[in-house]
């Protein structure tokens, strides 16, 4: 049986009149998702710094209710008793979700502040080592190092080309696991003060790592199927760092003897890469192929050698 907790307020009577109908003024008096009176205020001064923060939360509220309804309908095993069910089960989520709105931070009602204010989001931030690190339009650290594919190549490259070298293999296969893992420069784990972990492939930290550590949530095919999981990486200091340690993985595994074996055919770097267990994706080798023969890897490329 489901269990619904009251719902405070305002309620709709039905063909759609409201009951309890206070003339509120006060724009922080919408509580509850049916207290039309206080969203009609909004009105009246929709410039003034109240009514946009109120707008805001509204609109974020919203979104949680449209994520709330995914979450239901995804996860539903069993169908409502009736109709009457859903439409309180529907009231319910339209109410948890103003409330958290109100509650908690999720970056949405803050930036959408911000733009009905007039106001850009910074695009970076600093962190208390002094450096700074780009941000989402929400104003968390993304800990991204790239805004594009280009720009990522060239930060990359230069590491990825003397290790690839050294190892004796084609640097494109090492680029395109690098974008695969980071999508492109822009997703990797966060250092506890926001700064990138500067992992460029994806590796996990195990018992045997002694140095730095960063934690991100990650999916893992488990069985066939795709479970998220939070896990440990390992942090580096700088790009070289990053790469160096990855080409001392492959090095030092008989597992990527086939890897390296591909030498100069990049083709065969991922392929054997996929066949290799490095991820639980299955599909991890075709992703990769898919990557080197993209045309966004190819201008990237382009883009790099035009400004040499």
């Amino acid at each position: 049986m489901t269990t619904l907790l009251p719902i405070t307020g305002s309620m709709p009577a039905p063909g759609g009149a409201s009951t309890d109908l206070s003339a509120a003024t006060d724009l922080s008096a919408a509580t509850t998702y049916t207290d039309v009176n206080a969203l009609a205020a909004l009105k009246r001064d929709p410039n003034s710094p109240a009514a946009i923060s109120a707008v805001a939360q509204q609109v974020e509220a919203l979104f949680l209710q449209m994520m709330l309804k995914s979450m239901r309908d995804a996860t539903a095993a069993v169908e409502t008793d009736s109709n009457e069910m859903g439409m309180y089960q529907d009231m319910f989520d339209k109410q948890v979700a103003l409330s958290i709105s109100q509650h908690a931070d999720l970056g949405i009602g803050r930036l959408l502040k911000r733009q009905l204010a007039g106001k850009s989001a910074p695009s970076t931030v600093k962190l208390n080592s002094g450096e700074t690190t780009p941000v989402s339009p929400a104003g968390v650290p993304t800990a991204a190092i790239a805004h594009s594919p280009a720009e990522f190549v060239n930060r990359v490259m230069p590491s990825i080309r003397r290790a690839a070298s050294a190892l004796g293999v084609n640097p494109l296969g090492m680029l395109a696991q690098a974008a695969l893992e980071t999508g492109w420069g822009q997703r990797m784990p966060r250092n506890a003060d926001g700064s990138s972990s500067h992992n460029l492939f994806g590796i996990k930290a195990g018992e045997e790592w002694t140095g730095a550590r960063a934690a991100a949530d990650s999916m893992e095919v488990i069985d066939g199927v795709a479970t998220p999981r939070r896990a440990t990486f390992r942090a580096y200091g700088s790009i070289e760092d990053s790469v160096d340690d990855f080409a001392n993985l492959l090095k030092n595994s008989p597992r990527y003897r086939e890897v390296l074996a591909a030498g100069g055919n990049p083709g065969g770097y991922v392929a054997s890469m996929g066949r290799s267990g490095y991820a639980t994706d299955p599909d991890y080798g075709n992703k990769l192929n898919q990557i080197l023969g993209s045309d966004v890897l190819q201008w990237a490329l382009g883009a790099r050698v035009a400004a040499l």
